[in-house]
Parts: structure tokens; C-alpha cells; sequence
């Protein structure tokens, strides 16, 4: 089923993955070191359309673009705003992994969670 904790969690990473491609352009790394952001980033946002659309909230589609948008925005309005953003980064993506837990914990249902694949996500995030 879709929750809010499938929506919390896809806007968490589509967050650093925004947060990782501002920093990248903002310092003016190669194209070729992030090139891949782009595209992670349009898997988040069509998998976010597809669980707002299949729990008939297609209308919060909205709020969710202009909040990235005026986020992608403010990022760069002071230097010290998209380097605390990028630190905090990891702090939020292995927040994310414990949320994750937490939810599966809380309905004592792994689904298809296989434990290889989420050890292997974990330690990614790590």
C-alpha cells in the first residue's frame, strides 16, 4: 500500500538529490561528476507523481513543485545556506534509512524487503 511514509521518504531523497546536484553546479564541478543527479531526480519525481496519483492526492503535485522549486531556488541565495545544506545531507539520508526501519518495525510487515538488498541501500547511505 501507498502511505505517507512512501511520500515522506521519496521527497526526503529527491531533497538530497537536489541538494547534491545545487552544490555540484554552484561550484562548478565537470558535468560528467553529477550527470547522473539529473536523472535519479526524474525517477524521484515520476515515482512521487505516481504515488500521489494512486492515492488520489494528485492535487498536493502542486505544493510539492513549488516547494522544490523555491528550495532549489534559495539554496544559492548565501554560500553558507547550500554548504549546511549539503553537510546535512548525509545526516538526513541515513535519517531516512532509520524512518524506513522505524515503518517496518512499527507494521511488522517487510513486504519484499529482501535483508541483502536493504543492507547493501544502508550501507550505501553510510
Amino acid at each position: 500500500g501507498l502511505s505517507l511514509h512512501a511520500v515522506t521518504l521519496v521527497c526526503v531523497f529527491l531533497f538530497s538529490f537536489l541538494v547534491f546536484l545545487r552544490y555540484q553546479i554552484y561550484y562548478g564541478y565537470p558535468l560528467q561528476t553529477y550527470l547522473e543527479y539529473p536523472i535519479i531526480i526524474a525517477q524521484d519525481v515520476i515515482l512521487l507523481l505516481f504515488i500521489l496519483h494512486f492515492s488520489g492526492n494528485m492535487k498536493q503535485a502542486l505544493f510539492y513543485a513549488v516547494t522544490f522549486g523555491g528550495g532549489w531556488y534559495m539554496l544559492t541565495l548565501r554560500k553558507w545556506i547550500i554548504d549546511l545544506a549539503m553537510n546535512l545531507c548525509t545526516f538526513i539520508s541515513a535519517a531516512s534509512k532509520l524512518a524506513q526501519l522505524r515503518c517496518l518495525w512499527q507494521t511488522k510487515d517487510s513486504g519484499q524487503v529482501s535483508a541483502l538488498t536493504w543492507s547493501m541501500s544502508a550501507y550505501t547511505c553510510a
